[in-house]
């Protein structure tokens, strides 16, 4: 037997077939790592993981949901709160606008100052309908991808964030880039994987300090493209962004919202930051959470997160409100779809997350059980805290 030939179980990455150009299967040589997708089963660390090609997924049962969906590395550490935040609205008889919110409680008057500016901007750029997916493209624009296909490519990309050591800025690029993109071209399945490296390779050089390079992208694909192929479609990606390649995601609000968040309460450290981290980044595997704006699932991811730690406590505050400028009525929707998220009420392929989020540098927030319930009652009013 060649000795090119003889395989390892523990380095699996994407093949595609040469014929067909539909990604499989097949262990590599030991020499370096690679990732795969992952098959959406039961989290069983004790078993090795099975790997499911792209062209499975349409065939593969226990993926997700094709039908109306309810809501859908290293990560470098949500900044934690130095300081505690108060704001009050600009005026009480009207909606309450992002740029209303101002605060001039703390000795450092630029951060307080420059905090309300830089939400009401990033508000006003997430609302642009140009940087928003179409939240029905998959009926709409596409004829060759489907639901489940999108939930096993972000799942993958988990995987590939993880590897190459990104950070979770780029993950959320990436997925804004893929969903903006198919939102107006049709792709076909045996080129969705090269929409997802090419567009995690724009958000790399956007993010990272040390971008892997396109020759990284091809190899994780065991070679299925050629560097042309992805600078062909990065080139494409770049055209559809007009080359404005910063856009608001989840993550940005998250490190905004997390001051008010952690006001009068006391957590593990950290915990309430990671824990916000995995509830947007299974978010991002769900197609139905297209949705809803970046700062509605960021509200939400806190939402959620501070009820599942203390789930006897309102989740919140008249201060978080006056941060984001939702009423819990209006996180309702969001808050329930990524709560049968992390319930996994759906069997969606959120393997890959959990994993990441099981390991001791994030707290093991994954582990955190859920109540089944979140009360009617947190949705009316926020409260005092």
């Amino acid at each position: 037997m060649n000795s090119a030939t003889i395989l390892s179980e523990s380095s699996p990455k994407m093949e595609v077939d040469q014929e067909n150009r539909v990604p499989s299967t097949r262990s590599s040589s030991p020499s370096r790592k690679r990732t795969s997708l992952t098959n959406s089963l039961p989290l069983q660390p004790s078993l090795a993981k099975k790997r499911v090609v792209l062209g499975e997924l349409a065939s593969s049962p226990n993926i997700g949901s094709g039908q109306n969906p309810n809501c859908g590395s290293k990560i470098e550490k949500c900044p934690s709160s130095e300081k505690k935040l108060t704001r009050e609205p600009k005026e009480k008889k009207r909606k309450q606008e992002p740029s209303d919110v101002i605060d001039e409680s703390f000795g450092d008057l630029k951060k307080c100052s420059f905090s309300s500016s830089i939400y009401g901007h990033l508000h006003s750029l997430e609302i642009e309908e140009k940087r928003r997916p179409l939240p029905d493209y998959m009926e709409k624009v596409q004829n060759g991808i489907t639901v489940n296909m999108r939930e096993m490519l972000m799942a993958w990309l988990v995987e590939v964030t993880e590897e190459y050591k990104l950070v979770s800025d780029t993950l959320h690029l990436t997925v804004s880039y893929i969903d903006r993109f198919l939102s107006s071209h049709p792709v076909s399945r045996n080129k969705l994987q090269l929409l997802g490296v090419s567009c995690m390779l724009i958000a790399s050089k956007y993010e990272e300090i040390t971008p892997p390079h396109i020759d990284d992208f091809c190899y994780i694909t065991d070679n299925s493209y050629t560097k042309e192929e992805v600078v062909e479609m990065e080139k494409e990606i770049l055209k559809l962004l007009d080359f404005e390649i910063g856009t608001p995601t989840t993550r940005n609000f998250l490190r905004i919202f997390m001051r008010a968040a952690e006001e009068k309460c006391k957590y593990q450290e950290l915990q309430l930051e990671f824990l916000s981290c995995y509830l947007a980044e299974l978010s991002l595997l769900d197609y139905g959470c297209l949705q809803f704006l970046p700062s509605i699932v960021a509200s939400a991811a806190i939402f959620l997160s501070r009820f599942i730690i203390q789930p006897n406590t309102h989740p919140w505050s008249k201060s978080l409100q006056r941060y984001s400028c939702y009423r819990p009525i209006e996180l309702k929707e969001c808050v329930l779809s990524i709560h049968a998220l992390h319930l996994n009420r759906r069997g969606n392929c959120l393997r890959a997350v959990t994993e990441k989020y099981m390991q001791h540098k994030f707290k093991g927030v994954a582990m955190l059980c859920s109540p089944s319930e979140v009360p009617g009652r947190y949705f009316k009013e926020a409260v005092d805290e």
